[in-house]
């Protein structure tokens, strides 16, 4: 499937790079707490048959993206691909000028709210900036953490913050993942879309997780090129979704306003 997708872009664009782009999907394929992946787990992640993964792994332990352990035959993140994460964290503004926003909505009456800022990426949700809740719960979230795009109240506010063709590139992109993927997604998004025009936020009770209430709103940049969501929210059992809709919307929908307001990348 993921290879159907570079074809697809090679066909349409005769400056598209396959071979960086595999290597660049490599990198992609860490997920949030794992360390270590071989090759077969690369192959599995990116459809890509095995022999061209050995290829592709060992350039990029050529040039310091992955270190290899011969010994058990597996594959970390190098220097080079660390350097180039914490390049793009650096560079965005808006981590700075969330942190304040971030703590006060945390700081509130409930203890248990965890705040996060995140942006899209394909069909996920990356955090960019997290203010964690003040309480030893289970619902800890870190920068880089990740979670689903169309099921999250941070990824409906995202959507219904994007542009139509920015949106409409998204769900197309669903579409090649597969038909009940892209079904899925529009129609979560046109309930939120309902739901953020009535309310100025979008909601999440028992969805992406069944433990776990939220709201989110979007945050626009000034040249309108990024959309960011800001969400808070905590486990079910001490979160409820009264508390955030009378106690914590109004200050979410102003810390989000306040966010849109600065000029950041």
């Amino acid at each position: 499937m993921a290879d159907d997708l570079r074809d697809d872009e090679a066909t349409k664009d005769r400056n598209f790079v396959t071979a960086l782009a595999r290597g660049l999907e490599l990198l992609s394929c860490f997920r949030d707490g794992e360390v270590t992946l071989t090759n077969s787990d690369f192959s599995d992640r990116t459809g890509l048959p095995k022999a061209t993964i050995s290829r592709l792994t060992y350039t990029l332990c050529e040039l310091g993206y992955l270190i290899a352990d011969l010994r058990t035959g597996t594959y970390r993140l190098g220097a080079a691909a660390l350097n180039l994460g914490f390049s793009v964290l650096s560079g965005i503004d808006i981590q700075d000028l969330a942190q304040k926003e971030m703590a006060q909505l945390r700081d509130g009456p409930n203890s248990y709210i965890t705040v996060a800022l995140g942006e899209v990426y394909q069909l996920e949700v990356v955090y960019v900036a997290t203010s964690n809740s003040l309480e030893g719960v289970a619902l800890v979230a870190r920068i880089g953490s990740r979670l689903p795009l169309f099921p999250s109240a941070i990824g409906q506010s995202i959507l219904v913050g994007m542009r139509d063709d920015a949106r409409e590139a998204v769900f197309e992109y669903a579409g090649r993942q597969g038909a009940e993927i892209e079904a899925e997604g529009r129609k979560r998004h046109a309930e939120a879309k309902s739901i953020y025009e009535s309310k100025g936020f979008c909601t999440g009770y028992g969805i992406w997780r069944k433990d776990v209430n939220g709201i989110a709103a979007p945050v626009f940049s000034m040249s309108g090129d990024r959309v960011y969501g800001l969400n808070l929210g905590g486990p079910s059992f001490r979160v409820k979704p009264k508390q955030l809709e009378s106690v914590y919307a109004p200050r979410l929908i102003k810390a989000a306003n306040a966010l849109s307001m600065h000029p950041h990348r």
